[in-house]
């Protein structure tokens, strides 16, 4: 990486400030040639981690580009562990293209998406599931997401895969040695060994796996659609959820004619919440193509929140829903308690075996506060608790996690079949190195190439 590279490195947009970013060899050298000091003094000189008040200005005609605050940063305590430079300019984006038109004509070239985080996991400062965590901080929706970030950028994911990768690697040097020296004086690795240190090590690569669900969720939101026949309150659920008139609500059948859709924060989950068109037989053509998207809507959610009136009689839609759902994760709603029921809730049990049941009147918002615990209690499923920082979040992490399991399984089926060791090593190796790409001590540059391809401009 020998040559300097400089972004902008704040949102497009007015603001208070923008800054460029300049990273490599001929940073300082770029900046000198560009920034002025206020009380500039002859062969005057960047002092390091200062930052400094002065002008932008073009060497080529003396003209100010803009007042402004310069930072040099020596390597390698840096975030590239290369020279980095930051101006601080004001937030136009005339101010910003301009100095870095002036970067890029003294010496720079445009940075690549991701160059300065690819940049920190080439030189060594960053492993390859630490720079993943960059993109989920800034793409961070709640606390709970910025929070596993930060862990995971703190390096706890990282230290926990290399805590597995160091008892596989325990184990693969036992095996190797007992294959390469069989007649020395080593100690033995008897099979029933091998089938213990092996299940071991799927113990705790099951462990990550359990988490993988509910990481997902935390980092990419949970899509929920509301479904049921017209006028049971699909509307109003969403409104109390939202704590907002967003759903236009009235006794008329058919008011909802399209899919709504809104982004919320319940209890640390990011929820993308879709209020559908009601679900029911009708010969009104824009009626008609809401309900196709009602239906898409269903098939595409994680999880239903199904509404029902139970001051109604069961209707034909009702069954047909209820028939769709079967098994899948469903919160069924029993709106409209403080009417008389006309029907008996045993039943839906048999018939949505998944479901969890909870009884409304969003009138009066009794039962939304059940709704948003059950939500949360859906995405943890009981098997993570909402203050943990180790959690897989990343697709490609679960991926190989699960690579890395099934090799160990091949493993331990020769293991107990008594095959040779020289089989049963490959099938250690591929796991050690299924592993190693998590963190990219094993990665190929195409895998590299496409992680930092996702980055914007800048970082």
């Amino acid at each position: 990486m020998e040559d300097t590279i400089a972004a902008i490195a704040t949102a497009y947009g007015e603001g208070g400030i923008g800054i460029v970013r300049i990273s490599g060899p001929n940073t300082y050298d770029i900046l000198k040639k560009i920034f002025v000091p206020r009380n500039r003094k002859q062969d005057w000189k960047m002092e390091n981690r200062k930052m400094t008040y002065g002008h932008i200005m073009d060497p080529k005609d003396g003209q100010v580009v803009d007042e402004v605050l310069s930072v040099f940063m020596k390597e390698p305590h840096t975030y590239t562990k290369e020279d980095v430079a930051e101006i601080n300019c004001h937030g136009s984006m005339v101010s910003l293209r301009k100095t870095l038109e002036l970067v890029l004509r003294n010496g720079a070239r445009l940075a690549e998406p991701g160059e300065f985080t690819k940049r920190a996991f080439l030189n060594g400062r960053l492993d390859l599931s630490q720079a993943e965590a960059v993109i989920d901080l800034i793409k961070a929706k709640t606390d709970k997401s910025f929070d596993v970030a930060m862990g995971q950028l703190e390096g706890v994911l990282s230290e926990e895969v290399g805590k597995i990768r160091a008892s596989l690697l325990d184990l693969l040097v036992n095996v190797t040695v007992n294959i390469d020296y069989p007649d020395e004086d080593i100690e033995e690795l008897t099979y029933e060994k091998m089938e213990d240190e092996i299940s071991q090590i799927s113990n705790m690569i099951e462990k990550l796996l359990s988490t993988a669900d509910s990481g997902r969720l935390i980092r990419e939101g949970l899509n929920v659609a509301i479904i049921g026949k017209p006028n049971v309150g699909k509307s109003s659920l969403m409104n109390e959820l939202l704590k907002e008139t967003r759903a236009i609500v009235t006794e008329i059948p058919g008011t909802t004619r399209d899919t709504i859709e809104e982004v919320l924060n319940i209890r640390n989950i990011p929820v993308r919440l879709i209020d559908t068109a009601g679900i029911r037989e009708t010969d009104d053509k824009i009626e008609k193509i809401g309900i196709e998207k009602s239906k898409k809507s269903f098939n595409e959610a994680d999880l239903i929140l199904f509404v029902l009136d139970v001051s109604r009689e069961l209707s034909e839609e009702d069954q047909e829903i209820i028939h769709y759902i079967g098994d899948r994760k469903a919160i069924v709603l029993i709106n409209k308690i403080d009417l008389e029921k006309k029907w008996d809730l045993t039943f839906l049990k048999e018939q949505m075996p998944n479901a969890s049941v909870i009884e409304t009147s969003l009138k009066d918002r009794f039962g939304v506060e059940k709704v948003e615990e059950e939500i949360v209690n859906m995405v943890y499923s009981g098997s993570v608790r909402q203050n943990d920082s180790l959690m897989v979040t990343n697709v490609r992490h679960k991926n190989l996690l699960e690579q890395a399991k099934s090799s160990l399984a091949d493993a331990q089926s020769m293991t107990a079949a008594r095959e040779a060791m020289d089989f049963i090593e490959v099938d250690l190796k591929s796991a050690y190195d299924s592993l190693g790409e998590i963190t990219g001590e094993t990665v190929s540059d195409d895998i590299i190439n496409e992680v930092f391809s996702r980055f914007c401009l800048g970082k």
